[in-house]
């Protein structure tokens, strides 16, 4: 059964109806989420020694107290192991690819659910050592960077599908999960009784795509925190004993989360034919401040560039992978990228490291509780309903913007339609010059990504195009220029007024010759002339 390809919503993206020809669905989801489990009161130094007292060990006796947990942990993994007759396997680099050897594995034996293997690593992280204090004379607790082994777990879990749990082998005994909502899916697919078609985390096929879609929706309703809970107990029973102390609980917190929107085209050829020309558009269009845009970061903008006060980095680039050709681009750590996967899924994929650069509608946490207001999304499970409705619109938005690739006509007709005179409305307005510096920069302005789906004012366009102060005499003069120059541009057919509103938007037609028009102006010979032939 085929569906209307939609996004998030129910809504049709602009992208996908330019290519519902050839898109036969849309699911978007979570893809990778890595969460962190913490005991976060044992982060602090007076609490840790709390803790010491509570079970009677000096803080002289911290090393051995350490060691004699980490021991437990370790004879606990290897029971595990034994009773699911499964191996525990010491790795003497934490660079192998451990979840690449989990899959051999998995293959070789079989594994379809249950404990896939158990790896031990020594690897770097925030651990407690015994420190001297120069000041009072006296040893104290200091937790820094060190190494210590790391218990990861691989299991096929019957609802998450294939993930794993690492777990810390030192105080403060942090644990570390990750799992993919696409295998995740691929689950509730089956225990839904759907036919579908998957390879490695990206689903070719679905036999209903609205039913899918609705399962993928249902992850963002979990109670993470239970859920954890229960893998934990399977895997690290010894953390009820941990906690016992101090009556203590694991803070779960999304460090990683990926949200792909994948459009599924009917096969690798139609994609193909189409792949190139959105790698192209995307890194010659682009721009930081659309990049901005698309992660939803306002940004004040002057002559065209990213406001002088903003201290971020924003990077744009493309690499080669096994799943095909990808385009990336980064801003302070998050960023949001599309790549061909398995051929004929176009996959677009917002993902959040730094949360701190967005906004949740929220109370205050602690005892002074006020009304709701805009504040920092926090890395807590409790704003993943957040992080998911922000990565939908930047996935949202970057689809909209690649929408203006749309479009094979030759240049020539392009330059037809607007390089000539035009009547329109019984007045006559003069040909478009787009190579000329008024008319490109003109052109370059109202393409831009901020513009896609808000559109554009006249002192929009005007606070881009021109540099300097201005009195109210200027000012008015430089309205009016503009004025003119967006009447010529709606003559021509390349914008159109939105109705009740002081805003224009490119129109379809307009959008693909504009794109058209500024490729050919940013080109050399040598790029023209590999075209022609």
């Amino acid at each position: 059964m085929k569906n209307k390809p939609t996004t998030h919503g129910g809504t049709s993206n602009i992208f996908i109806q330019q290519h519902s020809s050839d898109v036969i669905g849309v699911l978007e989801g979570f893809d990778r989420l890595r969460f962190r489990g913490t005991l976060r009161s044992l982060y602090h130094g007076s609490v840790m020694e709390a803790y010491l007292n509570s079970c009677r060990v000096l803080i002289k006796d911290f090393g051995r107290f350490a060691q004699s947990w980490g021991q437990q942990i370790k004879t606990r993994a290897q029971e595990l192991a034994d009773q699911h007759r499964r191996p525990l396997e010491y790795l003497t680099s934490s660079h192998w690819s451990k979840e690449e050897l989990a899959r051999k594995i998995a293959e070789r034996d079989g594994v379809k659910e249950g404990l896939i293997a158990v790896f031990q690593v020594v690897e770097p992280c925030q651990a407690y050592r015994v420190a001297p204090n120069p000041e009072t004379k006296k040893i104290e607790m200091k937790i820094g960077l060190r190494k210590c082994s790391h218990f990861y777990f691989y299991l096929e879990h019957p609802r998450f599908g294939f993930m794993h749990l690492r777990v810390q082998s030192w105080f403060p005994f942090s644990v570390s999960l990750c799992l993919n909502g696409r295998h995740w899916l691929g689950r509730q697919l089956d225990q839904a009784g759907v036919a579908y078609q998957k390879k490695k985390n990206v689903i070719l096929r679905v036999e209903d795509w609205k039913r899918a879609q609705s399962l993928l929706d249902e992850q963002t309703k979990t109670d993470w925190g239970e859920e954890f809970k229960t893998i934990l107990n399977l895997v690290h029973p010894l953390h009820k004993k941990i906690c016992r102390p101090l009556n203590l609980e694991y803070y779960w917190s999304a460090s990683d989360t990926e949200y792909a929107t994948d459009v599924v085209f009917k096969n690798e050829s139609s994609l193909g034919a189409l792949y190139p020309r959105l790698v192209q558009h995307a890194l010659s269009s682009f721009s930081s401040p659309d990049v901005m845009r698309f992660l939803g970061r306002p940004v004040t903008l002057e002559q065209g560039k990213v406001h002088g006060k903003f201290q971020g980095e924003i990077i744009s680039d493309s690499k080669r992978r096994a799943e095909g050709m990808r385009v990336k681009h980064s801003l302070n750590g998050n960023s949001i990228k599309f790549y061909d996967k398995a051929g004929s899924v176009l996959r677009v994929e917002t993902t959040i490291v730094q949360p701190k650069e967005f906004k949740v509608f929220r109370k205050a946490e602690g005892k002074n509780k006020r009304g709701k207001s805009w504040r920092i999304l926090r890395k807590g499970v409790a704003d993943m309903k957040r992080r998911r409705d922000i990565s939908s619109k930047a996935n949202e938005r970057y689809l909209t913007a690649l929408a203006s690739t749309q479009g094979s006509i030759p240049l020539i007709q392009a330059v037809q339609v607007c390089c000539r005179r035009k009547k329109h409305e019984g007045r006559a307005y003069r040909a478009l010059n787009p190579l000329g510096p008024e008319d490109g920069r003109l052109m370059e302005l109202i393409n831009q990504g901020e513009f896609t789906i808000s559109g554009f004012r006249n002192r929009d366009i005007r606070a881009l195009y021109f540099t300097g102060r201005a009195d109210e005499r200027e000012t008015r003069r430089r309205m009016g220029w503009i004025g003119r120059r967006l009447r010529l541009l709606r003559a021509h057919g390349l914008i159109r007024k939105v109705q009740g509103t002081h805003r224009y938007q490119i129109t379809a037609s307009g959008r693909t010759i504009v794109t058209a028009l500024l490729t050919a102006r940013k080109a050399n010979v040598e790029q023209l002339t590999k075209i022609a032939a």
